[in-house]
């Protein structure tokens, strides 16, 4: 990527991007292994209005990425893993016929281009996929990335708890607050082998007010909901 960014375009993924974006997982995540060909190729296959990059015009170099399938919740206990989640990183379990949840299962920045509204982008275009498509929300693992410094001093849930109240900065869940995220749950071992959360999400969830019905809102666990939070 140039070191002066020209403009971003948010556009579909193409099979000619996947050299790209295998290199970005690298440098995204470097004590972890990157997303393979034949993954991000199974991605194109099963689900190809999901799977988003953010190229510099003109010169089509990816400067981030967003990949998710179609899932039915139901099929799903809030505590399973990454694995889970998306068959494997394979998205073999996509199920745009029953299924009303885009589920997040990567949202990626280059990390010399944060901080220039790439991330949000990304997560706009996502919920435009879900506004199209008449689903009812995007739920995902929100990685708690801070919270390796604090794992001496407190739980995960009350590492959420003072992001929730503005008392702490989480460089992941904080963004995604902004964005319109509700936390749901605090769950270990969603990615085992992340040395920065030790493992732990917090499940958030993006709800579709377009569609959405009462009932949808309803089972959020009052301890994670901000407006009841005080300071």
């Amino acid at each position: 990527m140039s070191p002066t960014l020209g403009p971003i375009v948010v556009r579909t993924t193409q099979p000619a991007d996947i050299p790209q974006i295998i290199e970005l997982s690298k440098l995204v995540y470097p004590l972890s292994p990157p997303w393979t060909a034949a993954q991000l190729t199974s991605h194109l296959r099963m689900f190809p209005e999901g799977q988003l990059v953010a190229v510099e015009a003109g010169t089509d170099r990816v400067a981030g990425m967003a990949a998710s399938p179609i899932i039915l919740w139901n099929d799903y206990d809030v505590r399973q893993s990454w694995r889970d989640f998306t068959a494997n990183g394979m998205f073999t379990n996509h199920d745009p016929e029953r299924g009303r949840t885009l589920y997040g299962a990567e949202v990626m920045v280059q990390p010399s281009l944060q901080r220039r509204g790439i991330g949000t982008a990304l997560y706009r275009a996502r919920r435009d996929v879900v506004t199209r498509l008449k689903l009812l929300r995007v739920r995902a693992g929100a990685r708690l990335r801070g919270y390796h410094r604090y794992a001496d001093r407190m739980s995960a849930e009350d590492y959420v708890l003072a992001v929730l109240r503005g008392t702490l900065t989480d460089p992941t869940l904080s963004f995604q607050l902004k964005m319109g995220f509700h936390v749901l749950a605090v769950v270990p071992d969603y990615l085992p082998n992340d040395p920065e959360s030790l493992g732990h999400v917090a499940v958030i969830e993006w709800i579709n007010e377009r569609v959405a019905k009462p009932e949808d809102y309803l089972g959020r666990d009052p301890r994670f909901q901000r407006d009841t939070l005080t300071g």
